[in-house]
């Protein structure tokens, strides 16, 4: 897990006048899933085509192994990338999918056949062999889309989007499917999905504006925005009440991180068990009450807004 399998070194691209990725270095290492997160139009996609050889940067390099893939024809060979798109040939069946893809990486007919019975019995689509696409489910599509990018055995799989449109039996076979193919292959897997990144990637890269803004595992980026747990109380009141919460939430702890949006004050502080009796007896004093509470811990997703914002994206 300590050797470096890709890097990216200073890597940017323009579109005109919008700087699509600015100065992007990162390393991933052999066998860990690593997971790309941002909103839309971040700079994911852009990379990721850099990244596997689809677009050429404006400045900056690609390194697999120590060695830049710019004019290297065999990057082909050494990455698999599962688009966000569904890309199949209706009329063709899932046996036929796979053996066409192998055979377009130059394997030999019967061994492209030999890997595409054995991915479709990992992918639990072994019935489904004989079966046209066009037959298939948006889930099953999926799941077949994915081990097409698996065909020629690369050594870095590339899942973009892998569990969107999924229901959730599917969505967890390809969860665990791609947690199977950690140790084995390097994954990098993009997602809008913060459960998804949470359960499955090792480490996590979160970009805005073309930008790198935070790296580390799960558990290190939840500790970057704070210690202790989290309250959300749902209020109810006069307006003039709901927002005197806040003040009174802050009174209780100086040190807590407290937010009123709408109705719901989010309250961060240590030891929020203990002191919840004294926050709600602070917030009743305003004369809001509770209408709902919970109390949970910092999550991703509370990371990438704190990163990225609460401003919706197109």
């Amino acid at each position: 897990m300590n050797d470096i399998v890709l890097q990216t070194k200073n890597l940017s691209k323009r579109f005109g006048a919008v700087a699509a990725v600015k100065d992007l270095n990162l390393e991933i290492r052999e066998g860990e899933v690593f997971g790309f997160l941002g909103p839309n139009g971040a700079g994911k996609t852009t990379s990721i085509n850099m990244i596997c050889g689809l677009l050429r940067p404006d400045s900056g390099e690609v390194l697999i192994h120590g060695k830049s893939i710019r004019g290297d024809g065999s990057i082909t060979q050494r990455v698999g990338v599962c688009p966000q798109e569904i890309i199949l040939w209706e009329r063709l069946t899932c046996r036929e999918q796979l053996a066409f893809i192998g055979e377009m990486y130059g394997l030999p007919h019967r061994e492209s056949l030999r890997r595409a019975d054995m991915l479709l019995a990992e992918m639990n689509l072994e019935e489904k062999r004989n079966a046209q696409a066009r037959t298939l489910s948006g889930g099953l599509q999926r799941r077949l889309n994915l081990i097409m990018a698996l065909v020629h055995d690369p050594e870095i799989v590339i899942l973009d989007e892998p569990e969107a449109g999924l229901d959730p039996q599917s969505r967890v076979r390809v969860r665990q499917y791609i947690q199977s193919l950690a140790r084995r292959k390097t994954v990098i897997l993009t997602t809008h999905n913060m459960d998804e990144a949470d359960r499955t990637a090792d480490r996590i890269a979160i970009v805005d504006h073309g930008e790198l803004l935070r790296i580390g595992t799960p558990a290190e980026l939840k500790r970057t925005i704070g210690e202790g747990d989290v309250v959300e109380i749902r209020l109810a009141g006069r307006v003039e009440e709901i927002r005197g919460s806040l003040s009174a939430a802050a009174a209780v702890d100086p040190q807590a991180d407290t937010r009123l949006e709408g109705d719901l004050l989010t309250v961060r502080m240590l030891d929020a068990v203990g002191r919840l009796p004294s926050l709600m007896e602070a917030v009743g004093r305003t004369g809001a009450h509770a209408a709902e509470m919970r109390i949970r811990e910092n999550t991703l997703e509370d990371v990438f807004l704190q990163l990225t914002g609460r401003r919706l994206r197109e």
